[in-house]
């Protein structure tokens, strides 16, 4: 695996990115395809809705996997930078920081990370002006 950097740290998983959520559109838009084709051709039936309802309902379980567990992971993530700091600094960390800005500072290594943060409050600086501001980027390969 090449060194995760600014330009390179961006995760897919490739069965959800690349097979199931390709797969789940192509099935959509064909029933969908489908029922507006029997419309037209005047064969409506119920279920062709209900073929498009359960092609919905197959699709929405995997989004939500999805969903609970970056919510969870930023979650974690916020209570991981919190404590970090707190542990180098004996300090709570300033609750003016969005879980953007902190999310961007967990790539930051400890002899970095209290200058950051003092940089990025009195800067504002966005999560992309954090990650570049970084000099030894510290990986994060345990990442949903």
């Amino acid at each position: 695996m090449n060194e995760q950097n600014t330009d390179n740290h961006a995760r897919y998983f490739p069965l959800q990115h690349f097979v199931w959520l390709p797969l789940s559109m192509i099935l959509l838009l064909s029933s969908i395809g489908y029922t507006v084709y029997k419309i037209v051709q005047g064969e409506f039936t119920l279920g062709l809705l209900f073929l498009i309802g359960i092609v919905i309902l197959a699709i929405i379980p995997g989004m939500l996997a999805r969903l609970y567990s970056v919510k969870l992971q930023d979650r974690i993530i916020r209570t991981e930078e919190q404590l970090r700091y707190y542990i180098l600094t004996t300090k709570r960390l300033d609750p003016s920081l969005t879980l953007d800005q902190l999310i961007a500072l967990r790539f930051a290594p400890d002899e970095e990370f209290i200058s950051l943060v003092d940089r990025t409050l009195a800067e504002n600086l966005t999560s992309t002006e954090i990650k570049k501001a970084i000099q030894t980027w510290k990986a994060d390969n345990h990442r949903v």
